[in-house]
């Protein structure tokens, strides 16, 4: 078992080696979440020291909660000065069911970089989901005033395309983009689709690229 001396020197000289090659070098704490909180606030001190840009914040095994994913953020950057002109990055599983909880509390706290994939796919019970995130970001900017930047007409697409060609289907009741997503069964929510969409619709079908 290797020091913390001995993991801190093979992190620093990582990084110094990928920064000869690159400008961009993002550093990666393998389950961040679950980590000493003072033994992250030192390695990261010494990466970026020593040159990395980024700065990843894993959740690998989704076992934090929000609250926590937003804890472990605000105290890095009260900890560490130098954090400010770096880019915190976040990257969270979905064993619990709360990648993208996760994945928004740790945008709250400072992060600007949030990893993700369509569809939520990802190892076990796989990873934040784009779609997710910046139908969120969209939806709710009275409390998440962050930009994407995301063309979110092409979702629907985007997500149909890699179902298709990962074999993995999209379940029907799946967040934004799945089957049933924009589907009204029980009367009372019929009744008040027909009077006003915006009654039980909080996103409008064509935001995502939905035409029929």
């Amino acid at each position: 078992k290797m020091s913390q001396e001995n993991v801190i020197n093979n992190a620093i000289q990582a990084v110094k080696k990928a920064k000869s090659f690159v400008s961009d070098v993002e550093f990666s704490c393998e389950d961040a979440g679950r980590s000493d909180k003072d033994f992250l606030v030192k390695i990261l001190s010494e990466v970026i020291k020593a040159g990395a840009t980024v700065i990843n914040i894993p959740d690998t095994v989704g076992y934090t909660a929000p609250k926590e994913s937003a804890n472990i953020i605000k105290n890095l950057f009260l900890k560490i000065p130098e954090l400010k002109n770096i880019i915190v990055s976040t990257h969270c599983h979905n064993d619990l069911g709360m990648a993208t909880a996760n994945s928004l509390a740790a945008v709250e706290a400072g992060a600007r970089q949030v990893e993700c994939t369509i569809n939520g796919l990802g190892e076990r019970a796989g990873n934040t989901a784009l779609e997710e995130i910046v139908m969120a970001l969209k939806v709710r900017k009275d409390i998440l005033p962050y930009e994407t930047n995301m063309i979110t007409n092409k979702l629907i697409q985007a997500s149909r395309l890699v179902s298709k060609v990962s074999g993995f289907p999209v379940q029907f009741n799946k967040a934004v983009v799945g089957k049933n997503a924009f589907a009204h069964e029980s009367g009372i929510h019929q009744d008040g689709m027909l009077k006003h969409a915006g009654t039980f619709e909080i996103m409008k079908p064509e935001d995502i690229g939905l035409t029929e």
